[in-house]
């Protein structure tokens, strides 16, 4: 007898980056910026660099030779979909991922649409951990639903989890004015009703919808304040107060922000004054006892995300400083005061990088929802490694390019008539790099590293997804130092026993690289994807 062939998986409708512009026109969501009320955010120039960024995310997805990374199966639903919307269901659906973000920040610093990925994970998890304390399903179900509907309109989502937090050393419940966090107020048949303030939402402004989340572990007492739902971008109540993305509108004709006035971000911080989401999109409210679940989950993803999103980063520098080399006419690979610093920042992006394939190869399968989880050590060192280096790439990329990178003239000399000739004489270095690819070089990597822009990129890569602090937690928390200690022991003949209730040995070392460690035999890895002639990721 034949074999039925197997169903090949419907895809979702993707949109294209005009149509995703053209679906912000749809909504109206009340945004102020600078000072002023936006009336149209796909339209609004001060938005121009982050519209563009995630406009780039789905045009990337639209390309067939970068599908393998870009898009990802859900089998549980049989439906591709945008790899930005994907619960994981194996490690290689994680090393994809990885491979995805590096690609997508290669060309806008920050592609921002990711962090949707990593809270679709983390809720997820959170969701099915309490329907199983619970013996319910109603939670899974819930969550589902949405997840077909954002895959289905293939919705760009902010992460509305920092809340303001007021004072820092009190609970959410102790706080004088109680909008320093977001909790529920009101709760009826129909749904419930949020008031607070989010802060550091990412990319606010022009995205669908917003996923409210707690953003610490919380007590009985903060039972309002364990919250975590879904609303549209202009639900009533809310107000949105952003900043620019990127450098908008600097000099556009004369080629001042090289980078930042195409591609940037806007965060925001976000009112919430009594908004009603109906329970279909309330995927938790009150379970505080499982609040800690979403909060670590979530942040292991983004951390893993960040880990991506960095060595793309590390490539738009590790590119620069080699182009600014060879316009200064000095070659890295017979000089080792360049090169050096070459390889010293190519050892931290790939060295960062590496943590991250390691997570994704380590990753455990979540025993409640069945999703993948990157190994929560190497997620953690890889974002604690590119939180404090980021500050040494910019070092290095400053090392190998020299001063003419803040020491030129403003980009309006180079259209002045009276100075520009005699500049471009001047200024120029090798003989075979003209002056004026020399001078856009310098100003690519001044608006990377040395600008507004340059000190912006530092501190989210410091903070953004927690601090170091709290990475250092995690990685304490989760190291295996009983199997290092126990180990020693060994070495010693000691004789000791494990001893469960022994603090420093309560942590050891799961089975790696076997069927039952880590690696299911026949799970997916990441499919390679196929060289392109212009050797872009």
């Amino acid at each position: 007898m034949n074999t039925p062939p197997a169903a090949v998986p419907a895809r979702a409708a993707l949109m294209s980056g005009d149509a995703y512009r053209e679906s912000l026109r749809r909504y109206e969501p009340r945004v102020y910026v600078d000072g002023r009320a936006v009336a149209s955010v796909a339209d609004e120039p001060a938005f121009r660099p982050g519209v563009n960024a995630l406009a780039y995310t789905y045009d990337y997805a639209l390309r067939p030779e970068l599908a393998p990374v870009a898009l990802a199966t859900q089998a549980s639903r049989k439906r591709v979909v945008s790899r930005m919307l994907h619960v994981n269901e194996s490690a290689g659906d994680l090393l994809n991922k990885l491979e995805a973000v590096r690609g997508l920040c290669q060309e806008t610093g920050c592609a921002q649409r990711y962090l949707a990925h990593d809270a679709l994970n983390g809720i997820w998890q959170a969701a099915a951990r309490i329907d199983d304390a619970r013996g319910s399903t109603e939670h899974r179900a819930r969550f589902q639903a949405y997840l077909a509907h954002v895959q289905d309109e293939d919705l760009s989502l902010g992460i509305a989890m920092t809340d303001a937090k007021g004072d820092r050393s009190k609970k959410p419940h102790q706080q004088a004015n109680p909008d320093a966090y977001v909790r529920v107020v009101e709760r009826n048949a129909r749904g419930i009703v949020i008031s607070g303030t989010k802060a550091i939402v990412t990319g606010a402004p022009y995205v669908h919808e917003l996923l409210v989340m707690p953003s610490r572990n919380l007590g009985p007492e903060d039972e309002a304040f364990a919250v975590c739902c879904a609303v549209r971008v202009d639900a009533p109540g809310i107000t949105i107060v952003a900043r620019p993305a990127g450098r908008p509108g600097e000099a556009l004709e004369h080629g001042d922000a090289p980078f930042s006035r195409k591609y940037g971000q806007s965060t925001a911080v976000v009112l919430f004054d009594r908004v009603f989401v109906p329970w279909e999109q309330v995927f938790y409210a009150g379970e505080w006892e499982h609040s800690h679940v979403l909060t670590y989950s979530y942040a292991t993803h983004h951390r893993h995300s960040c880990i991506g999103a960095r060595a793309g980063f590390g490539d738009l520098l590790i590119g620069a400083g080699a182009l600014m080399c060879e316009a200064n006419g000095l070659d890295p690979g017979r000089k080792s005061s360049l090169r050096d610093p070459m390889v010293e920042l190519i050892k931290i992006t790939e060295g960062f990088f590496a943590c991250g394939v390691a997570a994704s190869v380590y990753a455990t399968q979540d025993a409640y929802s069945g999703s993948y989880m990157p190994d929560p050590v190497f997620s953690n060192i890889g974002k604690l490694l590119l939180a404090t280096q980021i500050y040494d790439m910019h070092r290095l990329a400053h090392e190998v390019s020299g001063g003419l990178i803040v020491a030129l003239p403003g980009p309006d000399e180079d259209h002045n008539p009276e100075t520009a000739a005699r500049l471009s004489e001047v200024l120029q270095a090798s003989p075979g790099i003209p002056y004026d690819k020399r001078i856009q070089t310098a100003r690519f990597i001044e608006d990377l590293t040395a600008s507004y822009q340059g000190g912006w990129y530092s501190v989210i890569s410091l903070h953004g997804g927690g601090s170091p602090a709290a990475m250092k937690q995690e990685i304490w928390r989760n190291y295996p130092l009983g199997s290092k200690v126990e180990l020693v022991e060994r070495l010693l003949d000691r004789g000791v026993l494990h001893d469960d209730k022994r603090a420093i040995t309560r942590n050891r070392e799961p089975g790696r690289c076997c069927d039952a460690g880590c690696t299911a035999p026949g799970q997916p890895v990441m499919v390679a994807l196929p060289p392109r002639r212009d050797g872009g990721g």
